[in-house]
């Protein structure tokens, strides 16, 4: 499915709703949805993203979905929400009040849906909605009401520092946690 520029513009205003119910597993959490994702209603559904590769190479799940199959997730005890509802061409065009508020209404519904483990991809963006500078990738000595934390490297196609065999690596140490 190809977009124009001024489709995947167009979409910059759309929000993604959150894949999420009481009690999973894991609660994936994004920085925000690029603008790929908004125009086609699915979290990480740019192609090049390895979100979904790396869910499944990581045994989360018994096949690798599709994003259209996303409302799967729950089934499998997992979801998907952002930190930020915005969506935009990179994330780094987030401002840091907005990954604020982002970690505050994230806080609340972690603490209403009371997942095991939420699992922010992306260090960086963690490390600036949570005021945690020192914050590594891997489980976070803080919780969220009863929830563990864990973050992985943002799956994004941009992130280079991390390819596919790495990505599965991180994925699967949370998994193995499970």
């Amino acid at each position: 499915m190809g977009f124009t520029p001024a489709e995947l513009q167009a979409a910059s205003g759309n929000v993604l709703s959150d894949v999420i119910a009481p009690g999973l597993d894991v609660l994936f959490c994004g920085i925000n949805p690029g603008l790929y994702s908004a125009a086609t209603g699915h979290h990480f559904a740019r192609p090049g993203n390895r979100f979904w590769p790396a869910l499944h190479g990581s045994g989360f799940t018994p096949r690798q979905l599709r994003p259209s199959d996303q409302d799967l997730l729950p089934g499998y005890g997992l979801g998907i929400t952002n930190l930020a509802p915005r969506a935009s061409a990179r994330a780094d065009e987030l401002t840091p009040d907005e990954l604020a508020a982002g970690a505050a209404a994230l806080t609340e519904r972690v603490v209403t849906f009371a997942p095991v483990w939420l699992a922010v991809l992306g260090i960086g963006a963690y490390r600036t909605a949570f005021a945690r500078p020192k914050a590594t990738i891997g489980p976070q000595p803080e919780r969220i009401g009863g929830t563990g934390v864990w973050i992985l490297p943002n799956p994004s196609g941009l992130n280079a520092s991390y390819q596919l065999p790495r990505l599965i690596e991180e994925f699967g140490r949370l998994r193995a946690r499970l």
